[in-house]
C-alpha cells in the first residue's frame, strides 16, 4: 500500500461518484433523494459536480441498483437485497459474503469492502441476482468488529508509524500517531488496536497495546500466537489470588454425601508428560461375572463456583491452549495441576459414570453421580502399552516413567487386560456401526531447555490410548443419551457433527483416484465405510498425510449445541463432553447439568446455554489454530537449523504458482515456486492439479516423491520456501 510519509495517511482521492452516492441512498433506503440533497451530502456546490450527480444517478437507475420513484427524485432498489453475515477475506485482498440466507457465498471485489476486515459482521447490497449473472456484493454497513486487536511489526517514521501484520486476510496496515505508540521501538512485534477508520483515511487508526518483543525471538512469536487469537498467557492477579484461597483438602462430611470408591482398585494412564490427570478408570470383577468398570472425572464443578470471578474466567477462556512448548490451561494451577488432578495416592473428589458391563462389553447397569476415589498408580501409556504387549507385570527402564524397571501388582495387571479386552470390541463395534477412524499422526517435537526444537517425532495412538479413548467415549455418550432420552425434554450439552459436505467428499475423490482409490456414495454408511477403508489402505504409504489430511477436511467441524442431531464422525446418536473439566469447560456445565437433573431439577434456559455453546466452540476454534500456528513456527524454526541438507518429500498440493512439498521426515510444508522450477517451464494443469512442462511433458503432481532444500525460513510469516532438486526416479 503506498503512503505519504508526510505524517498524515493518504487521502485517496476518489473520483468515484457512483459508490458515494449508492452509500448515500443505501444509508436511508426508505427516504427519496434528488440530485440537491445528494450534492449537499457530499458538499458539493458547483454545477459541473451536481451535473456530473444528474448523471450518475441516471447511470445507477439504468444499472437497476436505484429507482426514479418521481421525476428527478431517487431510492435504492428493493431492500430484501440487504442482507447480514460475515466477510470471509481471501489473500488476494477480495472477499466473499456468507450468510445463512444465501444458498452460495457472493463475490466482494476489493473496491466494495468499504473498510470491512476478515470475519466482521456487515451488511451488504447485492447486485446481479438475475440467472446467468454472477452475483457481486457491496458492503454498506458494517455491524460488527470480529477483532480490533492484532499483532504486526511496527515501522517508525518521524511523526507516526505503521503496523504490518503478518496475516494473508488483513489486507491494510495500521496507522499509529506518534502520541499512541507507547515504549514501542521500531521493529519491535506489537499488539495495536483498532480504535477509529476515518471516512477518507487508506488505513484503520490505532494505538499500541502491548510491546511483545523483537521479532524471531522465541517468547516474542509466542506470545504473539496467542495474542493474534485473543488468548491470555497469564491469571489476572485478582483470579489467582482467588484461586488460592479456595479450601481443597478433603472432608469426613463431604465424602458422606458421596458414593465411597476409595476402596476400589483405581489407575490413570496418562502421556508421560501430563500434569493434570483428568479421569482415572476404577475395575472389579463381580460376583456374578460382569465387570464394574468405573470412569472417574476430577470434580471440578465442586470447586468451580457459578457466579465467581474465578468460575467467569474459566468460561471466558473455555479452553487450555496446548502450544508446543507449554499450556496455557483454561484454571489456575492450583486447581488445575493440584486439587483437581487426580494425582496417585492421593484421595479425591469425582464426577463419575460406574459401568456393569458382561463380557460382551454390553453396558448391563449403569450410575452417574459424585463419589471419592483414591488412585493407586498412575501409568503413562508407553508402560500401560508394555503391560498390553508383553501380558507381563514388569515395566521395563526404557519405557518406565521412573527411568527403573518395576513390577506392578497381578490385580493392576489382570485390570488392564481384561479393559484392554473390553475397549477392542466395544472399538470394533463402534467400527462396524459406521465411525470413522482417524488416527492422524500428530507431529511432537524434542526440546532442548530453552524451548529450541532439537528433534521431531510422530505420536502414533496405540491399543493403550485407544482403551482410555473407549471408555471416555463409553461416559461421554451414556450420560449424553441418560439426559437426552429423558420425558420432557431437558436441556444439555451436546457435541455434535454433522454429515461430511458432498462438495468436498466430490474433490477427496478426485485427488484420491490418482492414488488409486475411490469412495462409494450410494449411502451414508457406504460412505463412512469407504473413508474407514481408504485411512486403512493409506497406512504407511507416501501419500498417508495428504490422504487423511484431506480425508479431515471434508468432514464438518464438530461443535457444542442444545440441539442435538447426533455425531456423524462416532456415529452416535446422543453425545457429550464429559470427561475433560480441568480444560474444557462444556465438561464443566456437562458436570452442572447432570447434578441439577439428578437432584430433580427442571429444565434450564436452552436460549443461554445455546449461547455459552457457541462461545465454547469459538474458542475452541481460535486454540486449534493457535496450536497450529505454533507447531507450524516450530517446523520453522527447526529447519532454520538444516538449511543445508537434502529432504525427500511428497507434493502436497499443486497451485498456478507453484507447489507444496511436505517432508517425509518431519512433515514439514513448504512450497517451490514455479518460476524457481529450472528443468523446464512449467504451467499449471487444473484437471489434473499437476505442474507440466512445456519442452519435456514431465508432470509434477499431488503425491509425487521429490527432492527439495530450504531455500528460507521466515519465523514471522511460519513459512518456509524450499529449492526444487528434482522428482525421485
Amino acid at each position: 500500500m503506498s503512503k505519504k510519509r508526510n505524517g498524515k495517511p493518504t487521502v485517496k482521492k476518489e473520483k468515484d461518484f457512483s459508490r458515494k452516492i449508492f452509500k448515500i441512498l443505501s444509508k436511508d433506503p426508505n427516504k427519496l433523494f434528488n440530485y440537491k440533497q445528494i450534492a449537499a451530502a457530499l458538499e458539493l456546490n458547483d454545477t459541473k459536480s451536481r451535473n456530473e450527480i444528474i448523471k450518475e444517478l441516471k447511470y445507477l437507475a439504468s444499472k437497476e441498483k436505484i429507482e426514479e420513484v418521481e421525476r428527478g427524485k431517487y431510492r435504492v432498489i428493493s431492500k430484501a437485497d440487504y442482507i447480514e453475515g460475515t466477510i470471509d477475506m481471501t489473500s488476494r485482498k477480495t472477499a466473499y459474503f456468507v450468510s445463512t440466507e444465501l444458498e452460495d457465498d457472493v463475490f466482494i471485489p476489493t473496491g466494495n469492502l468499504n473498510k470491512a476486515l476478515d470475519g466482521d459482521k456487515v451488511k451488504v447490497y447485492i447486485y446481479n441476482r438475475r440467472r446467468g449473472r454472477r452475483p457481486e456484493g457491496e458492503v454498506v454497513e458494517i455491524i460488527e468488529r470480529a477483532r480490533t486487536e492484532f499483532v504486526g511489526v511496527i515501522d517508525i517514521q518521524k511523526n507516526f508509524a505503521f503496523v504490518s501484520t503478518a496475516n494473508a486476510k488483513m489486507y491494510t496496515d495500521i496507522f499509529i500517531p506518534k502520541n499512541k505508540l507507547g515504549n514501542a521501538q521500531d521493529g519491535d512485534v506489537v499488539l495495536v488496536k483498532i480504535e477509529d477508520w476515518p471516512e477518507k483515511a487508506d488505513s484503520p487508526f490505532g494505538e499500541v497495546l502491548r510491546v511483545l518483543g523483537r521479532p524471531g525471538e522465541h517468547n516474542t512469536e509466542i506470545h504473539a500466537i496467542l495474542a493474534e487469537y485473543g488468548l491470555p498467557y497469564d491469571f489476572p492477579v485478582d483470579v489467582e489470588a482467588y484461586a488460592q484461597k479456595i479450601d481443597t483438602s478433603i472432608k469426613e462430611e463431604e465424602i458422606v454425601n458421596r458414593r465411597d470408591m476409595r476402596k476400589v482398585l483405581t489407575f490413570t494412564i496418562d502421556p508421560k508428560d501430563a500434569k493434570d490427570f483428568d479421569d482415572a478408570l476404577s475395575f472389579q470383577k463381580l460376583e456374578n461375572g460382569n465387570y464394574e468398570v468405573g470412569i472417574h472425572i476430577a470434580d471440578v464443578s465442586y470447586y468451580l463456583q457459578e457466579g465467581t470471578i474465578l468460575d467467569e474466567e474459566a468460561y471466558s477462556r473455555a479452553t487450555s491452549v496446548y502450544l508446543v512448548d507449554r499450556v496455557v490451561p483454561m484454571l489456575p494451577e492450583v486447581l488445575s495441576n493440584f486439587a483437581c488432578s487426580l494425582r496417585p495416592n492421593e484421595e479425591k473428589y469425582t464426577f463419575s459414570a460406574v459401568f456393569e458391563l458382561n463380557e460382551k462389553a454390553e453396558v448391563v447397569n449403569q450410575w452417574f453421580g459424585r463419589t471419592a476415589i483414591y488412585s493407586d498408580q498412575r501409568f503413562a501409556y508407553e508402560e500401560a502399552q508394555s503391560v498390553i504387549e508383553t501380558k507381563g507385570n514388569t515395566i521395563p527402564a526404557d519405557v518406565s516413567l521412573t527411568g527403573e524397571e518395576y513390577q506392578i501388582s497381578n490385580d493392576i495387571q489382570e485390570a488392564i487386560l481384561k479393559l484392554d479386552d473390553l475397549a477392542k470390541i466395544m472399538r470394533r463395534k463402534r467400527m462396524q456401526h459406521g465411525a470413522i477412524s482417524f488416527d492422524k499422526v500428530e507431529v511432537k517435537f524434542n526440546l532442548n531447555e530453552e524451548a529450541e526444537p532439537i528433534g521431531v517425532y510422530f505420536k502414533v495412538a496405540k491399543d493403550a490410548n485407544h482403551l482410555i479413548e473407549e471408555f471416555m467415549l463409553l461416559a461421554n455418550r451414556k450420560v449424553a443419551e441418560f439426559i437426552g432420552k429423558q420425558k420432557p425434554q431437558k436441556t444439555f450439552v451436546y457435541r455434535i457433527h454433522d454429515e461430511p459436505d458432498q462438495d468436498k467428499l466430490i474433490n477427496l475423490q478426485t485427488v484420491i483416484s490418482k492414488f488409486g482409490y475411490s469412495i462409494n456414495f450410494k449411502s451414508k454408511d457406504a460412505i463412512s465405510k469407504s473413508l474407514n477403508n481408504l485411512l486403512a489402505e493409506v497406512q504407511g504409504r507416501k501419500e498417508q498425510n495428504l490422504v487423511d489430511t484431506l480425508a479431515i477436511r471434508t468432514m464438518s467441524k464438530a461443535k457444542y449445541s442444545t440441539e442435538n442431531i447426533g455425531h456423524y464422525g462416532l456415529a452416535f446418536d446422543y453425545y457429550s463432553h464429559f470427561t475433560s473439566p480441568i480444560r474444557r469447560y462444556p465438561d464443566v456445565m456437562a458436570h452442572r447439568l447432570l447434578q441439577h437433573y439428578l437432584d430433580g431439577g427442571k429444565s434450564v434456559d436452552e436460549e443461554a446455554y445455546e449461547e455459552k455453546c457457541n462461545h465454547s466452540s469459538n474458542m475452541e476454534n481460535l486454540a486449534a489454530n493457535a496450536e497450529r500456528d505454533s507447531i507450524k513456527y516450530m517446523q520453522v524454526k527447526y529447519m532454520l537449523d538444516h538449511k543445508d541438507e537434502e529432504f525427500l518429500g511428497v507434493i502436497s498440493g499443486v497451485t498456478e504458482w507453484g507447489i507444496y512439498v511436505e517432508i517425509v521426515s518431519n512433515k514439514c510444508e513448504g512450497m517451490c515456486r514455479i518460476r524457481e522450477i529450472k528443468d523446464d517451464y512449467y504451467t499449471f494443469d487444473e484437471k489434473q492439479y499437476a505442474l507440466v512442462g512445456e519442452v519435456t511433458h514431465n508432470l509434477l503432481q499431488l503425491g509425487d516423491e521429490v527432492y527439495v532444500k530450504v531455500k528460507n525460513a521466515d519465523l514471522v510469516k511460519k513459512q518456509l520456501d524450499f529449492q526444487f532438486l528434482g522428482k525421485k526416479e
